[in-house]
């Protein structure tokens, strides 16, 4: 059984027309499915505005979907309630994409640490100044910053308080939306380092949502692509990132700076290709493949047939499918 399954997960929004208009449908997310094992770490990456966030407040009820259903450890998140609904909340953890916002301004690190102990009554007054220290050395701080406030840290710092406080609870699954996006590219590896450690020392899984395909492939074990609230492509990273299947997925990995030797020498990044045109309306998607507007490979069918999220026709290609006519048949 999966530890965390998504089935046919969709989420739209109505909008307005200003003047009183007419109302549209906005499709955030649009009928997804994906899984991810314990103790794995599963990437969801793609441009912004594909509905990466919404899906993680999704899967932390944050937000209630329009349909599909969200299972943790076997069990649909909706129907939780009471101590289970509570052991829920405690299991699932998030670390916010800016450090800066989510953050209490009056609160020390000491308050914003200790107030998770407090409300799932994890340790009593006397202990929880010792339980913090120890969250504190474990995302590499010191101590004496306990009755330190929010704006007397760096960016990276204040990174680490957010993950110490996702692991005051002792979660199971961290979703980390966006975790880098925030800070100093010579702090982000840090960051990332930090979280691989606490993974293989604690067991974690993660839903780890990003934009940048390299922190992708250094991070995960599997990845989702996601365009316009669709997934296009899943498959283990080395699979993807040794052999893209959907043209967007191709782009994306092309367009994503990549260091060679004379590159580096010379302190310079190389580009390779973009993609062209603009992102559709989420709330005019075209018709067909969402992508064919902006596909350098596109034929007959993409125009007006949607494609299906299936295995590839072609063989040698396992535990991977895609969304794509050039490798479903489209009859």
């Amino acid at each position: 059984m999966s530890f965390l399954t998504i089935q046919t997960l969709t989420k739209h929004f109505v909008a307005k027309d200003s003047f009183g208009g007419s109302r549209k449908v906005l499709k955030a997310v649009d009928g997804i499915d994906f899984s991810l094992g314990e103790e794995n770490i599963f990437a969801l990456v793609g441009e912004s505005g594909c509905g990466k966030s919404t899906v993680a407040r999704l899967i932390l009820r944050l937000i209630r979907p329009t349909s599909g259903k969200i299972f943790f450890r076997g069990k649909d998140i909706w129907e939780l309630r009471g101590e289970a609904l509570k052991d829920f909340r405690r299991t699932v953890q998030i670390i916010f994409q800016d450090p800066f916002a989510s953050l209490n301004p009056r609160k020390t690190v000491f308050e914003t640490l200790s107030e998770p102990l407090r409300i799932h009554r994890l340790a009593e007054r006397r202990a929880q100044r010792g339980i913090v220290s120890d969250l504190l050395r474990k995302v590499g701080l010191d101590q004496d910053v306990l009755n330190r406030y929010p704006h007397e840290f760096s960016g990276g710092q204040r990174q680490r308080i957010c993950i110490a406080r996702a692991l005051a609870v002792s979660p199971k699954l961290i979703v980390a939306d966006e975790p880098l996006s925030a800070l100093d590219v010579s702090i982000q590896a840090q960051i990332l380092n930090l979280l691989r450690e606490i993974k293989e020392q604690s067991g974690l899984s993660f839903l780890f949502i990003s934009h940048d395909l390299n922190v992708v492939y250094y991070f995960s074990e599997a990845v989702a692509v996601m365009y316009l609230g669709k997934i296009v492509e899943k498959s283990r990273t080395e699979e993807l990132f040794r052999k893209p299947l959907h043209p967007y997925t191709e782009i994306l990995l092309s367009a994503a700076p990549q260091i060679t030797a004379e590159t580096a020498e010379a302190g310079l990044t190389r580009h390779k290709e973009v993609i062209r045109g603009e992102v559709p309306s989420p709330i005019d998607i075209p018709t067909g493949c969402p992508f064919h507007p902006r596909c350098p490979k596109r034929f007959d069918p993409c125009d007006t047939i949607v494609p299906r999220l299936e295995e590839p026709i072609s063989r040698g290609y396992s535990e991977r499918v895609v969304s794509c006519h050039l490798w479903n048949s489209y009859s």
